[in-house]
């Protein structure tokens, strides 16, 4: 069976990422990401975590609780644009799920000028072989021209050293997110 785009993202990721790498939830959201990402790279590994909400923060902390990997995430509460302040090592893996804080202020949302920084800092940084995974929600306020800068900018990466995937469901309605997949060939 085809799988929706979160379960895409996950299968794809799950390919990449051992345990002791390094990851990032680019986008922490509700913690479901970050929880996925800490059981990948398991006690030797580490996950930070971003977002600009202290409500996302407040969530993914109380899910983790019962983690027994709860040690290796690292809870950022800034932009995914100021990245390169906090990770300074190799970069296996990153994900993005773009638009807003799902039960939350739904004018709070990812913008393209930040999260295309995010993902140049991401690229300089990521090991070969390394994905970054981008689930574009568009159907709010805002998410199409964050879809469309995206659509401008991944077929501009030199082909040599990057190889990007569009997946995108064609005929659902509702403007069903979309997933990139970014990975370093060199």
């Amino acid at each position: 069976m085809i799988q929706n785009a979160q379960k895409f993202s996950h299968s794809i990721l799950q390919e990449c990422i051992k345990p002791g790498d390094c990851v990032i939830d680019a986008t922490m959201g509700n913690g479901n990401d970050t929880i996925f990402l800490s059981k990948l790279v398991q006690s030797e590994g580490k996950v930070f975590a971003f977002d600009i909400q202290e409500a996302a923060l407040i969530r993914t902390n109380e899910k983790i609780q019962e983690l027994d990997t709860k040690e290796n995430i690292h809870l950022i509460c800034d932009s995914h644009a100021n990245l390169s302040t906090y990770v300074q090592q190799p970069i296996q893996a990153a994900i993005f799920n773009l638009g807003y804080l799902p039960g939350s202020d739904k004018s709070i949302i990812t913008t393209p000028d930040s999260t295309i920084r995010a993902i140049e800092t991401i690229m300089e940084q990521l090991t070969i072989g390394g994905r970054i995974v981008l689930v574009c929600y568009w159907g709010h306020e805002g998410g199409d021209t964050e879809l469309s800068q995206l659509q401008k900018f991944l077929p501009t990466l030199d082909q040599h050293e990057w190889t990007v995937l569009q997946y995108q469901f064609i005929n659902q309605q509702n403007q069903p997110p979309i997933c990139f997949v970014i990975e370093r060939k060199r």
